[in-house]
């Protein structure tokens, strides 16, 4: 590689590699792989010179520098200059470089440091949806990078309207006879009616209690640069790697490098600023839109914002946050304080440390103190020497890269639309048909996972953990009848198992609150919830009873709870998580009433959520909740006899089960929404509530239940593929059940369409051009499923074996990933060529049986352990699959309408195997 001079970095070749594709290269051996880059490229990676040093014995050797030859040379020469000012103290690189051992610098591969890509932008932010995400689980962080006024906006998970409440109907259990009376002598408009003004929170303009309380931003930090309005050669990005956004830019020669995280082991949010051969001039300042606030200086550093959000429906507002921006100095430089503004002068590194805390503690306990947690956070993160704060940033690095890491996805090679902004991407996705687009996607959406849930912390909501408004749109609580548990989909599956446990936490406290509701609102054992929750944990309806009269919420978030068992097979999670799934069956169990007509068991009163027939939505015994009651009755049933408990009570559910109301086939050749066949095939609904039992639950197979398969594939054709953001998220997941991958990419094209526009529309959805999720407006749900859903078209493990590739699009035709996650404890890898298998590495967790399922005529070797030659014998299944983790019950028989024409599954035809596996032991397969 060329040398350093005075004036930068020129980036050229390795001279002990005449090929970039050279293995032996120790900065290039992670390109083994690849072909080298075009000339062009090569000549243009050659000529970039960026005007930052390299620190002496920073240790930026092989494994820890960037290989610029595949980016574009703006975005080249910031990544490189964030990397040299703020990277230095990254791990040891595995080969045992130093900074002198390969010439003064070397360049590794940039995807090996930043592996999952990166999001780019040539223009700063204009609007928070063009702004780029970070956080920690605990604080959320907004960064727009504009060198002249930047604007950082804050979140902290616990700045809630509000304080502990309940919203529990003191009328519903007078009124509930009534209701189920009028449901079943078919005057269901009555009974909504009624329903309303007893039973649910809302009608006309008469409130009966609260609707939940919103969560609220907790203000902006703005750092104003004078006379950078002329500014050049502009980058900005998150490392999707490393969890980290950058700016880059010039001001006249000088060049100017910004790099902000949410530290994940300190518990701040850190912004750097440094310069080469120029100084560091800014005034900074906090804002905030509540109105009880106070701002003030401390120290002489220090800003400190003060406040409590805004009262909401009556209810005044009892938390308290203190937030902490403390201006640290590194080379030079001086700090002044005027109008409640801090100026920093002539400065050559600076560090901004952002702390913030509350006083809550817990949905019933917010007797913390919010200025003590603030300073400790902020006191155990601030160090006035840079070589501690390059270990603070080496630390989170670490920590975000232990749960990233962990799934690799390669959906085929470069396009020539790679090096263009994200944004410009995004618009041109549907004609380009970008697969590293998607890869970015499906990444970005496991960032966004482990930024905003954290163990200890709260669940991601609404808006994950972003949110600009006072006023957000739904509050930005938690929807509980689709939404906040799209926002676990991919957990388990893609490997981060550790970010499910704010939301099962959630599920074990409002086993509590909800353990009250059903009892003194419906007379029932266990727990309910209804469709609306939020960080006091209430659990009774809100809104009218259109949306809020679904009692059906517990078994739905039970079904988190019995899903992470079958990933992790752990016998002590299940007995501590036990009672929260009993709970829930038993709240079914009474809830259930008797309908006139078949006698069939039904959820009465209920709703198909949000969705409705001749302006009437309360009914009873709707597709979804007859779904939800027969899989929390099963999976209630399996860990009692896992646990060896509770025999009485699991027979009891399994007559129960068997007396529910089988799911309906209705005239239009379609599985019926309702109880009744009151399908209009041109309904377009957003919800798409009667196919739960696709996906995310397990009832409907092409193989276990053909007929209900193809009519449950034929109402998602009618719905359509246009729609909100989240339930195109939704629809992807449901395309790779139905085995089509390349109706899924579809509905990929259709979510990946950049939109601008923030106002609520229903059939509108897309990305933002920050990638978040448009409903519109922003909802996150729509990023997880999607995330989710392009993890079930390369691998599903829910019909009672683990299948690969089950629905490849033809444009991934080539391509692997790695670490994805099985039911039944198995970690799965394999590569793909012309959609087919060519290897797969599965590491069994567990041991047991497992039954691979690929395409059919696939024949294939199996060895146990790397370099062993201990071949495992694989024979082709027989009867149903002896591992527990995947035993399912037998479906209950559809009544299908006279008037219904169905068709054969028409699915590709696969083969199974059994191999037999043990603990801790990695199986590999050749085809």
């Amino acid at each position: 590689m060329r040398g350093r001079n005075t004036h930068g970095i020129e980036i050229g070749r390795c001279p002990s590699t005449p090929s970039i594709a050279n293995a032996s290269c120790p900065c290039l051996g992670a390109f083994s792989a690849r072909s080298p880059p075009p000339p062009a490229k090569r000549r243009e990676a050659q000529k970039i010179i960026l005007p930052l040093d390299i620190p002496a014995g920073s240790g930026l050797t092989a494994a820890r520098m960037l290989h610029l030859t595949h980016l574009p040379r703006k975005l080249a020469a910031a990544a490189l200059g964030c990397a040299a000012a703020f990277f230095a103290a990254a791990p040891a690189p595995a080969d045992g470089a130093t900074p002198d051992s390969h010439g003064k610098e070397t360049i590794a591969n940039f995807d090996e440091y930043f592996p999952g890509g990166m999001l780019h932008y040539d223009t700063p932010a204009k609007k928070w949806e063009e702004a780029l995400p970070l956080g920690n689980g605990r604080l959320g962080a907004m960064v727009f990078g504009d060198p002249v006024r930047e604007r950082i906006q804050l979140n902290e998970e616990t700045v809630w309207a509000g304080k502990p409440n309940k919203n529990i109907s003191p009328t519903a259990l007078e009124a509930l006879p009534k209701v189920r009376e009028l449901m079943f002598a078919g005057k269901h408009r009555e009974a909504q009616d009624l329903a309303s003004r007893k039973i649910t929170t809302q009608y006309g303009r008469t409130m009966l209690f609260n609707q939940g309380m919103r969560y609220q931003p907790v203000g902006d930090l703005y750092l104003e640069f004078a006379n950078h309005e002329k500014f050049t050669e502009y980058a900005r990005g998150l490392s999707l790697g490393s969890a980290i956004a950058f700016t880059a830019y010039k001001v006249g020669e000088v060049r100017h490098v910004h790099g902000t995280f949410a530290a994940f082991k300190k518990d701040v949010i850190l912004h750097m600023i440094e310069t080469k051969d120029g100084k560091v001039n800014f005034t900074a300042s906090l804002a905030t839109p509540h109105k009880k606030s106070q701002i003030t200086i401390e120290n002489g550093d220090t800003l400190v914002l003060r406040g409590t959000p805004e009262g909401f429906e009556g209810l005044e507002s009892k938390i308290k946050f203190t937030t902490l921006a403390k201006i640290v100095l590194y080379n030079g430089g001086k700090i002044s304080v005027k109008d409640n503004k801090l100026t920093v002068s002539d400065a050559g590194r600076v560090g901004i440390f952002i702390s913030i805390a509350s006083n809550f503690k817990n949905y019933n306990d917010i007797s913390g103190d919010p200025d003590a947690k603030a300073k400790q956070y902020l006191d155990a993160a601030v160090n006035k020497n840079a070589n501690e704060i390059e270990k603070l940033m080496a630390e989170h690095i670490q920590y975000y890269k232990s749960l990233f890491s962990r799934v690799k996805l390669d959906l085929g090679p470069r396009s020539k639309d790679h090096d263009k902004p994200t944004d410009q991407r995004i618009n041109e996705f549907s004609k380009t048909k970008d697969p590293k687009l998607a890869e970015l996607y499906f990444n970005f959406g496991r960032y966004l996972l482990i930024s905003s849930s954290q163990p200890g912390g709260q669940p991601a909501n609404l808006q994950g953990i972003w949110n600009p408004h006072i006023n957000p749109p739904w509050d930005s609580k938690y929807t509980t009848n689709i939404n906040a548990e799209m926002n676990y989909w991919p957990a388990e599956t893609t490997n981060l198992a550790e970010t499910h446990e704010p939301f099962i936490q959630m599920a074990r406290e409002l086993s509590i609150t909800g353990a009250e509701t059903a009892k003194k609102m419906y007379g029932t054992r266990g727990w309910v919830l209804h469709h609306n929750t939020d960080i006091w944990r209430i659990t009774g309806p809100v809104d009218g009873a259109g949306s809020g009269m679904w009692p059906t919420g517990s078994a739905w978030f039970a079904q988190h709870l019995w899903e992470r068992y079958l990933f992790s097979g752990d016998k002590k999670y299940l007995a501590e998580i036990y009672p929260v799934l009993k709970g829930a069956a038993l709240f079914m169990l009474d809830f259930l009433s008797e309908e006139p007509k078949n006698k069939w068991l039904v959820v009465a009163p209920s709703v198909s959520p949000e969705n409705g027939h001749g302006g009437i939505a309360v009914t009873y015994g709707t597709t979804m909740d007859t779904q939800l009651a027969f899989e929390v009755f099963s999976n209630t049933i399996a860990a009692a006899n896992a646990l060896g408990t509770d025999t009485e009570l699991a027979a009891t559910l399994a007559k129960a089960r068997n007396r529910l109301a089988p799911m309906q086939i209705g005239q239009h050749s379609q599985l019926q929404e309702w109880f009744f066949d009151w399908d209009n095939p041109r309904d377009k609904h957003r919800h798409v509530s009667h196919l739960y039992g696709v996906y995310p639950s397990w009832q409907i197979s092409p193989v276990r239940t053909p007929e209900l398969f193809d009519a449950a594939r034929t109402s998602l054709n009618y719905r359509g593929d246009p729609a909100t953001g989240w339930s195109m998220g939704w629809k992807v997941c449901l395309w790779a059940r139905f085995l089509d991958g390349n109706r899924a990419h579809k509905l990929i094209t259709e979510q990946l369409k950049l939109t601008g526009g923030s106002g609520t529309r229903y059939n509108g959805g897309g990305t933002y051009p920050n990638m978040f999720d448009a409903h519109p407006p922003f909802q996150i749900d729509g990023n997880f499923g999607c995330t989710a859903g392009i993890a079930e078209m390369l691998l599903q493990s829910h019909d009672g074996a683990v299948h690969l590739l089950p629905a490849l699009p033809d444009v991934w035709a080539k391509g692997s990933v790695s670490g994805l996650r099985a039911r039944g404890g198995f970690e799965v890898s394999v590569k793909w060529e012309n959609k087919l298998p060519q290897t797969a590495k599965i590491k069994s967790l567990l041991g047991g049986n497992l039954r691979l399922r690929v395409p059919a005529g696939a024949k294939i070797s199996v060895c146990a352990e790397d370099g062993a030659k201990v071949v495992v014998v694989a024979k082709p299944a027989q009867g149903a699959n002896p591992n527990t983790f995947f035993k399912l019950p037998a479906a209950l028989k559809p009544v299908i309408s006279e008037k219904a024409k169905l068709n054969k599954p028409g699915v590709p035809a696969t083969v199974e195997y059994d191999i037999p596996t043990e603990a801790e032991k990695t199986y590999y397969v050749k085809f």
